[in-house]
């Protein structure tokens, strides 16, 4: 018999997805209460469940919007410090669309959708972090792998992209 990490009290790595939805030069965000910071809408991955499915289904959850052909664009590990111990971990797979079906939601219980244009993304407040993956999928079509560490109070502590330079 195999024990899951869960029965043995080992840590567990979440899995979450998000979408960059662009559209007619904006992007799709969420502005969460918590901060008043944009986030790209997305949301935990289920038991079983595939990263596409995850996706489709987080996003359609969040907007009421489903996704056309959303790609991958880049895959992320995040880790949550205090005290410099590591208290969470977990990663993200992130997607690209231009095309979508369905009619945004008008309330969302995560915070508040708005479509943004592209060139006020840099001035938005939002984890440092995402001002990389934004600058990366807005500026080329390859996959971007990284590694971001965080305070618990959401600080930055480190980060590591490949590919190097964006």
């Amino acid at each position: 018999m195999t024990i899951s990490p869960i029965e043995s009290g080992e840590r567990c790595m979440q899995r979450v997805t998000n979408c960059i939805l662009i559209n007619n030069g904006s992007i799709l965000l969420l502005k969460k209460p918590r901060r008043g910071w944009y986030a790209i809408p997305g949301g935990k991955m289920e038991q079983g469940e595939l990263v596409k499915e995850a996706v489709l289904r987080e996003y359609s959850e969040e907007t009421g919007l489903r996704l056309v052909e959303p790609q991958l664009c880049g895959i992320f590990t995040f880790s949550i410090y205090e005290a410099d111990k590591l208290i969470r971990e977990w990663m993200m797979f992130t997607f690209r669309a231009t095309s979508y079906e369905g009619e945004l939601i008008h309330a969302c219980p995560e915070g508040d959708l708005e479509w943004v244009p592209i060139d006020s993304i840099p001035s938005l407040p939002m984890a440092e972090g995402d001002r990389s993956i934004f600058e990366h999928v807005l500026q080329s079509e390859q996959i971007l792998y990284g590694n971001f560490s965080y305070t618990t109070d959401d600080k930055l502590l480190a980060s590591k992209l490949d590919p190097a330079g964006n």
